[in-house]
């Protein structure tokens, strides 16, 4: 497994430094929508060329995340072009019922922008978030935004471990692990804060 990853990472680093930025952005496009391709083997190798003096640091971080909105957006418009009338039509098959479909609906109007900050930048959830955000028709900014925060954490993040650990698959992999593990830890006191922010917010409403 370890040489398979590490098979991939030349094979990536080969790719960034062929097609550059808007191979950067491709990939993260495919990470961020439908494609199950960890942004893990993507980012550190273009930081990595970027410590070489091929790339240049900041364009990798603003591609990267570039790509990562864009793919956002396209599962967004999937959702909304093809979302409801396929619930409506086969949601009950699955559980998926328009009154369940009305409260997802009412969830992310009322959360979305911490749904979806917080969705980004967990692992196997961040490219699926963009759904149910376009099945409530989320605010578009909004959207984009919070997308941008959560992805842009992740991409500085990844970026620094390709930067400073090199082209060594294992210790990528390594400090990736490391990271998700503070990450969640961060995650967990700003969920904490929002749910009392939020609390406070409709005390103050009902007075």
């Amino acid at each position: 497994m370890k040489g398979l990853l590490g098979t991939i990472v030349f094979a990536i680093v080969n790719i960034v430094g062929k097609f550059g930025y808007i191979g950067i952005v491709a990939m993260m496009f495919l990470e961020s929508s439908f494609f199950p391709f960890p942004s893990e083997v993507v980012i550190p190798p273009a930081g990595y060329l970027a410590s070489q003096g091929q790339m240049n640091m900041f364009l990798v971080i603003f591609f990267g995340i570039l790509g990562s909105i864009l793919g956002a957006l396209f599962n967004y418009w999937i959702a909304i072009r093809l979302g409801r009338p396929l619930i409506i039509k086969y949601g009950r098959y699955v559980g998926m019922t328009e009154k369940v479909y009305d409260k997802v609906e009412y969830y992310f109007k009322e959360h979305g922008e911490i749904s979806t900050f917080v969705g980004r930048l967990i692992p196997g959830l961040r490219q699926y978030i963009s759904f149910p955000a376009g099945l409530a028709r989320m605010n578009l900014w909004h959207f984009t935004l919070f997308t941008a925060l959560g992805a842009g954490i992740w991409v500085v993040i990844l970026a620094c471990i390709g930067y400073f650990v090199g082209n060594n698959a294992e210790l990528i992999q390594q400090y990736s692990h490391q990271s998700l593990i503070y990450i969640a830890g961060a995650l967990v006191v700003v969920t904490l804060l929002y749910v009392w922010w939020y609390k406070r917010k409709q005390l103050s409403e009902n007075q």
